[in-house]
Parts: structure tokens; C-alpha cells; sequence
């Protein structure tokens, strides 16, 4: 289209889709189910980016070699040390929670990757990862990141009720689930309330940091909202079912779009993977870490994800089962019907 700006490395790009996570402390086989979410269902090949604390490297390259040929061929992995380039390493590493920080500083460690979908350690894929990546195309020429927002009702957001300092639209945004194009915050000079010329990425995280650090109650995506308030026209806002979290059901179903095509990535923050209170969500993780990798996906995967989500009827969010399974269901499908077809174009050819 006419006036339309292109990614700088777009052919790279196409080969590869990037993924970005940062594990540190007990967050290993969280990473590893949110990895084989990612491979179950994506088309194109992956990259994966993990950014993990020394002891946890071992680890991750001897779980991921143990993966099926048939799934390991379809990604390729790196991993990476936690560093910091500006300011003070302890301080960064101890903001919110253990090395989350890392994500503010992707754009200055990958100089090489022009874009990338980051996401926590605790997030599910439930439809391919193309699906997601095709959004950057969606970007205008002054979009250079995308997040959900953190809540859809702002009198009951956290933002709008507790926040003590700018943050983006009415109520804020997640940071859990954030495609980033690289190229363009790299070359960008973004206004802030320190210095009136703008400033570059590196050369803003610390001195944002100093100036809000007692008033930030959730580190990095605190920092990301305040600089997503000063540059408003710099984000692409997808919606809800992109980061879906217990917030989106515990209090009665708040988000429209999951209803209407599926939740496509879940977000189990609050730790709901791991403990009773919202046993919807820890039916998905259950389900996923437990599903022999060869297996039939409808067999070991959707069947015994539907009798999980019979014993969570007692709660809101349990009593919107669809909500949950719509996508997965039709990701399912389309997978399996790529298999039967490739299985028969193999056995037609003699």
C-alpha cells in the first residue's frame, strides 16, 4: 500500500519467528511447557531466545534435546546470560520479580533480530504463534510495540485505582505478551518528562527508572507504561484474548473477544498454574506439561482437557469452558488436518 512503512529486514524475518523469555529461579519447567506450547501448535520455525541465571543453563539444552526429532527440527534455541547495560546490575535484577528486567534491555542484547514476541514464563500458546507474528504487519509507521491492555473495566483495573504514576490509556497494559520491533525502537527517540529532546531507548530505561523507582509497584511494566504514556503513538493495543488472565473471569467474564473466538494466549499470572484458586487455568498447564508429544492431539490433549474442566464448573471462570477451549479446538483441528494430508500426499506419490 502506498505510504505503508516495511519491516527494514522482512525476508530475515520471514524465515524465523523470534520468542523472548526470561528464566530465572523456579521458573524451568514453566518456560519449557510455555516452549512446548509454542512448537505443538506454530507452522513456521522458531527461534527461541532464553534469557535464564547461569545454573538453569544446563538444564533447559538437556530438556529441550529430549524433545521428539519430529518437534526439535521445527525450532532452533539460544541462551542466553541475565545482563544489564546501564546502571546498576543488582538493582535491575531485583526489580519485581528475579531478572524480569531483562526484557527492557532485548533491544540492545539482539541487535541482530529485527522483531520479536516476548512473553513471561507463565503463558500458554493456544493457536500458532504465526497468528500473533502476523500482527506486526498490522503496524503504522509510528507502531514499533504491541500489548493488551491490563484490564478491560477501569473501576476495577489496578492502574486506575492504585497507580502513582502515568501510565497508558484508561487502564494501563500488560507486559506479559509484547511484540516488539526491534529496528524501530532502536532508531527511535521517544519523548519522557526528563529531558524535552528525546531520548533513545538505552539512553532513557535508567534515569526513568531513578526518577519513578518509588513510586513503581510492578518494575518493568510499570517503567513500559510510563513510556508508553509519554508515547502514545509508538503502540499497537491488540486485544484480551492476545494476554488472557484470571482478571478477565474471576469476577464474572469481562472479556469480549474471548467469548466471541477463544482465548488465543493464557496468561496464568498470580500463580495459578500451581496452586487451587483458579483450577481452569491449571487444567490447561496440566493438560499441556502432561501430553506425550507424539500422541493424538485430540486423544491426549482436548479430551482429557474437557473432563479437567467438568471439575471447575463451582468457579466463574470454569463456568465459561468455551471461552477456553473454542481456540484450541480449532487449532487442533487445522493441525491435525495438516498431518493427514501430508501423510496422504506422502503415500500418494508411490
Amino acid at each position: 500500500k502506498p505510504g505503508e512503512q516495511k519491516h527494514p529486514k522482512e525476508p530475515s524475518s520471514l524465515q524465523c519467528m523470534h520468542l523472548a523469555v526470561v528464566a530465572c529461579g523456579d521458573r524451568l519447567e514453566e518456560t519449557l511447557i510455555m516452549l512446548k506450547s509454542a512448537v505443538l501448535f506454530s507452522n513456521r520455525r522458531l527461534c527461541f531466545h532464553i534469557f535464564a541465571e547461569d545454573s538453569l543453563k544446563p538444564e533447559f539444552e538437556k530438556k529441550l534435546k529430549e524433545w521428539p526429532s519430529s518437534y526439535t527440527k521445527k525450532f532452533e534455541s539460544n541462551i542466553y546470560p541475565i545482563t544489564f547495560s546501564v546502571g546498576n546490575a543488582q538493582e535491575w535484577k531485583k526489580l519485581f520479580k528475579p531478572c524480569a528486567a531483562q526484557r527492557l534491555f532485548l533491544p540492545v542484547i539482539l541487535k541482530d533480530v529485527d522483531s520479536l514476541l516476548y512473553v513471561d514464563t507463565d503463558v500458554l500458546f493456544l493457536r500458532p504463534i504465526d497468528d500473533i507474528w502476523h500482527i506486526l504487519g498490522e503496524f503504522n509507521s509510528t507502531q514499533l510495540a504491541a500489548m493488551a491492555p491490563e484490564h478491560e473495566v477501569p473501576k476495577i483495573g489496578w492502574y486506575s485505582r492504585f497507580a502513582r504514576h502515568p501510565y497508558y490509556g484508561p487502564t494501563g497494559l500488560n507486559s506479559g505478551v509484547m511484540l516488539m520491533n526491534l529496528t524501530r525502537i532502536r532508531s527511535t527517540h521517544f519523548k519522557n518528562s526528563m529531558i524535552p529532546g528525546g531520548l533513545t531507548w538505552e539512553e532513557m530505561l535508567y534515569p526513568l527508572y531513578q526518577k519513578y523507582k518509588n513510586h513503581i509497584t510492578w518494575g518493568d511494566q510499570d517503567l513500559l507504561n510510563i513510556i508508553f504514556y509519554f508515547n502514545p503513538e509508538c503502540l499497537y493495543v491488540f486485544p484480551c484474548q492476545w494476554n488472557y488472565r484470571p482478571d478477565h473471569c474471576m469476577y464474572g467474564s469481562n472479556c469480549r473477544g474471548a467469548e466471541e473466538e477463544g482465548v488465543s494466549i493464557l496468561h496464568g499470572n498470580r500463580g495459578v498454574y500451581h496452586d487451587d484458586k483458579q483450577p481452569t487455568f491449571k487444567a490447561l498447564y496440566e493438560v499441556i506439561r502432561d501430553f506425550p508429544f507424539e500422541d493424538n492431539l485430540f486423544q491426549s490433549l482436548y479430551y482429557p482437557l474437557q473432563s479437567k474442566f467438568l471439575d471447575t464448573v463451582h468457579t466463574l471462570c470454569g463456568r465459561i469452558p468455551q471461552v477456553f477451549l473454542k481456540q484450541i479446538e480449532k487449532t487442533m483441528k487445522k493441525v491435525y488436518e495438516n498431518r493427514v494430508i501430508v501423510y496422504l500426499g506422502a503415500n500418494h506419490r508411490y
